[in-house]
């Protein structure tokens, strides 16, 4: 007898945007290998919230300014997608800090997509600093985050580049680069889902990805 198809991973995703790489994960693993039950936002006008809203998906704002600080903000969103049964949070868009209160009920299940080939050019305006220091490739990460006081420095899922010889223009660059990531999270949260990424026994610094099964 075959065994029952597991159930889908159960995603929650943080966004402070527009919401296009929330709109991949739904156009591409949504219903399939996970399933996005929840999407926070830190701002009430973010795009994202009305792209959740008209796939089915349950939406809440958390404003910094209705909490006394970050943490007592985290914690609150913490405790909404714990009430959603949420296995994996995604950071899609993004633009706050997380605290300790949120990424300690989420050990090694919080992932973000940042604009740069890490670890170069961490943390803010990552495309400005890649063009300022002059680089010809540029590209974007995808990475587990940790709660240990450091900035896009947890361990790398994926990358993707993208060769951009004579161009200045962070807009031209940011541009180009959504293509990479509309493919690269979602694959990213594909592999988690199959539970095909783990940590490197040898140095929790890499991340193993592990081959499809090969075929019966």
């Amino acid at each position: 007898m075959a065994e029952p198809a597991a159930e889908p991973l159960r995603v929650g995703v943080l966004t402070s945007g527009a919401g296009t790489n929330l709109q991949a994960l739904l156009d591409t693993v949504h219903g399939e290998a996970a399933l996005i039950v929840a999407v926070a936002a830190d701002k009430p006008t973010a795009g994202a919230l009305a792209r959740a809203r008209n796939a089915g998906v349950e939406t809440a704002v958390f404003a910094i300014g209705e909490y006394p600080d970050r943490g007592a903000r985290d914690a609150a969103i913490a405790e909404w997608l714990i009430g959603h049964d949420v296995e994996l949070v995604v950071l899609a868009g993004y633009m706050a800090l997380l605290t300790s209160p949120f990424l300690s009920r989420f050990p090694d299940a919080v992932v973000n997509i940042h604009p740069s080939l890490l670890p170069a050019f961490p943390g803010v305006r990552a495309i400005e600093q890649a063009i300022d220091y002059g680089v010809k490739v540029f590209g974007v990460t995808v990475h587990f985050v940790l709660d240990d006081g450091g900035v896009d420095t947890g361990p790398i899922i994926a990358q993707g580049a993208i060769e951009l010889a004579d161009t200045t223009d962070p807009e031209t660059v940011h541009d180009a680069l959504r293509s990479v990531e509309h493919t690269l999270l979602p694959e990213a949260v594909r592999l988690i889902a199959r539970g095909a990424v783990s940590r490197d026994p040898d140095n929790p610094r890499r991340t193993v990805v592990a081959a499809d099964d090969p075929p019966a």
